[in-house]
């Protein structure tokens, strides 16, 4: 899963180009996540994600690996968005769908960031809402304040990617796959990663020490104990796909 997974036209901020754009003011209108099944979260997110979704680990066979929220089982369907591209009120709204418009995109070998906005977002206005910049081009209250969230966004995501890579030093990460019956057909979920739990209980006393010390078992917990939503979001796909009943007449 990229960053730039919701931005159609993202570009560049602009200090010219976008001198005149506002903000519209927020509508609670999550369409532009419509078509996903996850969302990538940072580990400090995690115990408030699990209460919600399964949260797994993600990446490529041998690392690196960083954290997901289940949304979906199928590609391209969000399970808590409805038609009118509400989030379900009482859901935790991941802080990577919390973000858009804007983004950091990373330039160059990673180290330079740049913050960018989705051109295509609807929201935008010449007219109406808070704008960008002041009268004098320089950055206003709110967008200082949406930088500053993809700033502390960003550090986040590197500790999480972090405290992953700890987990798969102590060989707890362990290839998963998920298999769904339904309506007579099996579905089959893979390319997620979740701790072992008989590698975690086999650790020496030193590294578990370790693991309860820097914070990292509250974290371990709230992933296992979240991935009973699994079977959660198959009866949710279920009663999305069971036909409407008439009302009485």
């Amino acid at each position: 899963m990229t960053s730039m997974i919701f931005y159609e036209t993202p570009v560049a901020l602009n200090r010219s180009r976008h001198r005149e754009l506002r903000l519209m003011p927020a509508t609670g209108d999550f369409s532009f996540a419509r078509n996903i099944n996850s969302l990538l979260i940072a580990a400090t997110e995690l115990p408030d994600a699990a209460l919600h979704y399964p949260v797994v680990f993600v990446g490529k066979p041998g690392g690196p690996y960083t954290l997901a929220a289940m949304v979906g089982l199928n590609d391209q369907n969000n399970l808590f968005l409805d038609a009118d591209g509400a989030w379900e009120a009482d859901a935790y709204i991941p802080a990577f769908a919390r973000r858009y418009p804007f983004v950091l995109a990373e330039a160059g070998d990673g180290d330079d960031l740049t913050v960018c906005v989705d051109e295509a977002f609807t929201g935008w206005s010449e007219t109406e809402g808070e704008a960008l910049f002041d009268v004098d081009g320089n950055e206003s209250p709110m967008l200082q304040g949406a930088v500053e969230f993809l700033r502390q966004f960003h550090i986040e995501m590197q500790s999480t990617h972090q405290f992953a890579q700890r987990l798969a030093q102590h060989d707890l990460l362990a290839p998963k796959t998920v298999e769904i019956t339904r309506d007579g057909k099996k579905q089959i979920i893979d390319g997620i990663y979740v701790v072992d739990a008989t590698r975690l209980h086999a650790l020496d006393d030193g590294a578990l020490a370790g693991v309860v010390r820097n914070g990292d078992m509250g974290l371990i917990d709230a992933h296992l104990l979240s991935l009973k939503h699994v079977a959660r979001l198959a009866a949710r796909l279920d009663r999305r796909a069971a036909p409407a009943i008439p009302a009485s007449l």
